[in-house]
């Protein structure tokens, strides 16, 4: 039975602990699916979860505290499911923020689940440099000319929308960045390769050869692409370390199961006390990570304007902990942890990539740092 105590800290509310009972009695009940062919498993997550009501919560006002709270849920039944939810939040975050009315209705579709969303900001030569991003978006009348290319773009392949980024050239770096609505059925618009990971998910590259879009699919002002990507990964990227934290969440679980129920000379493993001192580090390690992570949520869900230095450090010890109490887990099952189809040697696939995408950890500390320095020196 996973720990659910934290659900008493005074950064939730009434509403969230429902939800809470709500969602892991569904997830008990439907999780894990067939990964064989993921793209139809993500399809029918997305089709199950907005029918079960979960996905409005990605679209329209959005509640960072809820949205971590499904994805630690998620995360710790099934790692897919968690992405194919994680995805129809970000790949309309821009629309949710800072859509037109005409936009905005794409929400309604993504909410129930009959349409998958993208997020295309990655460049094969930019990766978290984003104000390097290469791809333009050219002004012809009433139109904009995409050209360029997109990698590592998830739901790549099987969206049916994306929020995308180009350069419309307003000013140099951050500054000349705009954001788009674009469809995949539009001249032009290529799916190169589809991606292959360690821990299966839709992912491809993308490339754009003079395709047209009306210039009503852009999403806000001309060159505020920029502003509009970090504020969405402003909310998301603690959504990352909350599906870390399930991932950890998990691996505990399943490690004390190991401990307890594994007989070593007659007494089982949890009696010898180097194996307690690892169960100590993973709790203290999931403690230490949830506060970070419902912290900076709640502080976002009562209005901090930015949050990038508290989100960063969610991100960057959520996910590094949770390599840590993972690799622990598979450590404690011996043999076991490595072998194909144990739930550790799974989580230990899937945390992997938490690591790099929407900000690697190397790019968190040296945000965390400007961040403090910064403060440090205004102050």
């Amino acid at each position: 039975m996973p720990d659910r105590s934290f659900l008493d800290w005074p950064f939730f509310e009434d509403r969230h602990r429902e939800l809470a009972v709500h969602l892991e009695s569904w997830a008990s009940a439907h999780l894990p699916v067939d990964h064989s062919d993921v793209d139809a498993a993500c399809r029918g997550l997305v089709a199950d979860l907005g029918q079960a009501g979960f996905l409005r919560h990605t679209g329209g006002d959005l509640d960072v505290r809820t949205l971590c709270l499904i994805r630690e849920t998620l995360a710790r039944h099934d790692g897919l499911a968690d992405f194919a939810f994680a995805m129809q939040g970000l790949g309309t975050g821009a629309i949710s923020l800072f859509g037109s009315v005409d936009q905005q209705a794409w929400l309604e579709k993504t909410r129930a689940g009959r349409a998958i969303s993208a997020f295309a900001l990655t460049e094969p030569q930019s990766g978290s440099d984003v104000a390097n991003s290469t791809m333009t978006a050219t002004r012809d009348g009433n139109h904009f000319v995409l050209n360029g290319e997109k990698t590592w773009i998830s739901n790549g392949g099987i969206a049916d929308v994306y929020t995308l980024f180009a350069r419309t050239g307003e000013g140099p770096g951050a500054k000349g960045l705009s954001c788009f609505v674009v469809t995949p059925d539009l001249p032009g618009f290529e799916v190169v390769e589809r991606l292959q990971v360690i821990a299966p998910h839709p992912l491809a590259t993308l490339r754009f050869t003079d395709v047209r879009v009306p210039a009503d699919a852009l999403i806000g002002d001309p060159g505020a692409g920029f502003r509009i990507a970090m504020s969405v990964l402003d909310v998301f990227r603690s959504t990352v370390a909350a599906a870390a934290l399930g991932f950890a969440r998990r691996a505990l679980d399943e490690a004390v199961a190991r401990v307890t129920s594994r007989q070593v000379q007659g007494a089982p493993l949890s009696d010898l006390q180097l194996v307690q001192g690892h169960i100590a580090d993973m709790a203290l390690e999931i403690d230490a990570a949830a506060l970070l992570i419902y912290r900076a949520a709640w502080m976002k869900d009562r209005g901090a304007a930015r949050i990038t230095r508290e989100a960063a450090m969610a991100k960057l010890y959520a996910t590094e902990a949770a390599q840590r109490v993972i690799d622990a887990a598979v450590q404690l099952h011996g043999g076991d942890g490595v072998r194909t189809g144990q739930m550790v040697e799974s989580l230990y696939r899937e945390i992997r990539a938490l690591r790099i995408y929407e900000g690697a950890s190397d790019v968190q500390r040296v945000v965390i740092a400007r961040q403090t320095l910064g403060a440090l020196a205004g102050g």
